[in-house]
């Protein structure tokens, strides 16, 4: 009986498919947004996570305020220096401090000029292993870059490609950076920080020549003795440079941060925006459900005479009601599978559009197969909601009433 009930309200449906298509678009649009919406943000979590997973949880990243957005340390008023190296350095709990440059410079390829952003790599072997082993950075081809190796760099995954420079960067290679020419000795392997696949490397002192720079830093890592406490040491940091610069507690002109704050904080401001997106996706769905109530208030009044020809044939109140509940379920629940299937179409196009963009695979999508069948249940239950109360009143209906019309 089940069968006929569904048969019914699929048969319904064919007859009314603009009024039913028409009654499914505030479901659809509500659910296409959750999942591409929600997809994309576990996507996006997962590779800003990435993008700390390359720093080891004994380090310690010490940076000025910025002024705006920009590789870490390009957009301070003041620089750290010389000075912040040896305050830092001095803290119990500080094994050793790693001082960096990061910053964007003019590179020549193919007769082509593009802007990509440099790193430096320390000369002291002990330094150059903290950074090779903090960013995880492997060879794929070539090699490593050694404490002697001025003039030479080593370049991410997605700067060999050399999709802006039209032809591909291999080692041995010469590239022009800033109006000086380099040799390519090593490409990187592919890395989940797309920091990593982006950047050029080469020693400290061929980027201070490069640009000019005497005694400034954009960012220092600090090195955790073994069995302190990070965070320990990361207060006591804070401490030695408030003193230091005369700040009151409050007042930092500077940043001490693990990698776990940071991937913390991203999380939160993730999560707040999944809110207020699913929030608002929400109330399409309300705005579909009323539709349903309206276009079932609609199929009741229609339809009388039918109902009361199923009820002068024998058909129970209780019968009524499933035909019409059945109905506007599956209104509710059609409508969420082509949300579900709109959703995860624009979910994967927009991130392959955002990968192709930056030429790496930052953003992967996992469509999350309980949040589909959720959303389908979901809308299946809203649409039942909705239909509920005419729905009733059919089943109320007695047989000379309804056959009067």
């Amino acid at each position: 009986m089940i069968k006929d009930f569904f048969l019914l309200a699929i048969n319904n449906m064919k007859k009314r498919k603009l009024r039913s298509f028409l009654t499914m678009l505030g479901i659809f649009i509500g659910i296409a947004a959750i999942v591409s919406l929600i997809s994309l943000g576990q996507g996006l979590q997962t590779a800003i996570t990435g993008q700390f997973s390359s720093l080891s949880t004994d380090k310690l990243t010490i940076q000025n305020a910025g002024t705006g957005f920009g590789p870490p340390g390009s957009t301070v008023v003041e620089k750290l220096n010389d000075h912040d190296i040896q305050v830092i350095g001095r803290v119990r709990g500080v094994k050793t401090v790693v001082s960096r440059l990061l910053r964007v410079v003019r590179v020549e390829y193919n007769d082509v000029t593009s802007f990509n952003y440099i790193a430096d790599l320390p000369e002291e072997s002990d330094k150059m292993k903290i950074v090779y082993d903090s960013m995880t950075i492997m060879a794929k081809e070539g090699r490593l870059l050694k404490k002697d190796d001025r003039g030479k760099v080593i370049i991410g995954s997605s700067v060999a490609k050399g999709i802006e420079f039209d032809k591909e960067i291999t080692v041995g290679k010469k590239i022009i950076i800033q109006g000086r020419e380099f040799e390519v000795v090593g490409v990187l392997k592919e890395s989940s920080s797309f920091q990593v696949n982006l950047v050029i490397i080469m020693l400290n002192d061929d980027v201070a020549d490069l640009l000019n720079i005497q005694d400034e830093w954009d960012i220092i890592v600090a090195q955790v003795e073994t069995g302190e406490k990070t965070e320990e040491v990361a207060k006591n940091i804070e401490r030695a440079m408030r003193k230091d610069r005369d700040l009151k507690e409050g007042e930092e002109d500077f940043s001490v941060q693990t990698p776990l704050q940071a991937i913390s904080s991203i999380n939160q401001i993730l999560n707040i925006i999944n809110i207020i997106v699913v929030g608002i996706a929400f109330i399409s769905i309300l705005v579909g459900g009323i539709g349903v109530a309206n276009t079932m208030y609609t199929s009741v009044l229609e339809r009388k005479k039918e109902i009361g020809t199923l009820k002068a044939i024998g058909a129970k109140n209780s019968h009524v009601l499933a035909i019409f509940i059945i109905e506007s379920g599956l209104l509710g629940f059609i409508g969420g599978l082509i949300g579900v299937i709109i959703g995860a179409s624009l979910a994967l196009s927009l991130s392959s559009l955002a990968n192709n963009f930056v030429g790496t695979q930052i953003i992967t999508v996992q469509l999350s197969i309980p949040l589909m069948i959720s959303v389908l249940v979901f809308s299946f239950l809203m649409g039942i909601l909705f239909g509920t109360i005419p729905s009733y009143q059919a089943s109320k209906l007695r047989p000379v009433d309804a056959l009067r019309g």
